[in-house]
């Protein structure tokens, strides 16, 4: 009978902390480890409030902040992972505290031109863009509209 290499029976203890940008990519927040690791360079990732270095650890019960391009994110950790898995056991390890977004003011103006009026002369224009609120720079030639 052959004997298992010493080790072999005791499952692996659970880890206590995890690198920080290990973490934040495990659980989806960044799309690859290198990217976690530029954004806890470039100070987008803090930890506790403090700017976290790519290999400072976290811990169950730490508040992860996260700045990423789909915006900021504020989550605590409530499980340790080093691998990166599926989403729904991805958030299982974490809180997700981040506040809703403010609602979009819906301003719509349709703006109607006569049927057979052709294009809009650069006046006309101006004048369609400052009833949607999107004026730009007044000019004294301007004035007269």
């Amino acid at each position: 009978m052959r004997r298992p290499y010493p080790g072999a029976m005791s499952p692996a203890p659970a880890p206590t902390s995890v690198r920080v940008d290990a973490w934040v990519w495990a659980i989806r927040l960044y799309s690859t480890r290198s990217a976690a690791t530029a954004a806890c360079k470039a100070g987008h990732v803090k930890v506790n409030g403090a700017t976290a270095k790519p290999a400072q650890t976290v811990k169950v019960g730490d508040l992860v902040r996260a700045y990423t391009p789909g915006g900021e994110r504020i989550v605590a950790v409530t499980g340790l992972i080093t691998k990166r898995t599926s989403a729904p056991l991805a958030q299982q390890n974490y809180d997700d505290r981040t506040p809703p977004p403010p609602p979009k003011e819906e301003r719509v103006l349709e703006v109607q031109r006569e049927r057979g009026a052709g294009r809009p002369t650069k006046r006309d224009r101006r004048l369609i863009e400052r009833w949607r609120g999107r004026e730009q720079s007044i000019r004294p030639f301007d004035a007269e509209d």
